[in-house]
């Protein structure tokens, strides 16, 4: 060794020795002992083997991946409170009893005779006899209604005078003679339903 590289790293030495506090030195054995510790662990646990696979998931860009799944993930279960758990169960559950007491009333069978109905065209049948049923009943309802008020009518109203004047006069208001012709009209349908029935 060349005399002044001697002397060169003597006074490097010193100099490092001289700028080294005995705090500075402590720390760094610390420092140098933690990681001799983990390294030990390391070793210990296995992870070395795990380094290739983990090297293949940041080249495919699958940890990035990974690491938002889980932020997503954490996020959801910050947002989610226990009543919202709570809500989501009860749904859940009561899901579960309905599908139960559907499965044992025999919505199977149900389900095909409705296949049955829909190919063989009664569905499309029982669609219209409802519409005619839903007028039927608007029409049932007004009758029922006219009636109601008929009552009240009569039952409020003073009685008819009698004679072939009182009926005179009855036959001269224009909506009493619509309300006739109604009638009349309405006894000749009735007569014809029963002659068709």
């Amino acid at each position: 060794m060349d005399p002044n590289d001697a002397l060169e790293l003597e006074r490097v030495t010193a100099a490092a020795r001289d700028a080294l506090t005995d705090e500075m030195v402590s720390r760094l054995a610390a420092t140098a002992g933690e990681g001799m510790d983990l390294l030990d662990q390391i070793n210990r646990s296995g992870v070395g083997k795990a380094l290739p696979a983990l090297a293949q998931l940041v080249a495919n860009g699958d940890l990035d991946r990974l690491v938002a799944l889980a932020r997503t993930y954490g996020a959801a279960q910050d947002a989610v409170t226990d009543e919202m758990v709570s809500r989501m169960a009860d749904t859940i559950g009561a899901s579960l009893s309905l599908m139960d007491r559907l499965n044992r009333a025999g919505v199977d069978q149900l389900v095909s005779m409705l296949e049955r109905l829909a190919s063989g065209g009664a569905l499309e049948r029982l669609d219209a006899l409802a519409d005619r049923l839903t007028a039927g009943l608007d029409l049932l309802e007004r009758v029922v209604g006219a009636t109601e008020a008929a009552h009240r009518d009569m039952a409020t109203g003073s009685p008819a005078g009698g004679g072939l004047g009182g009926m005179w006069q009855l036959l001269r208001e224009g909506e009493n003679q619509e309300t006739l012709r109604f009638l009349l009209a309405f006894g000749r349908g009735l007569r014809r339903q029963g002659k068709a029935s």
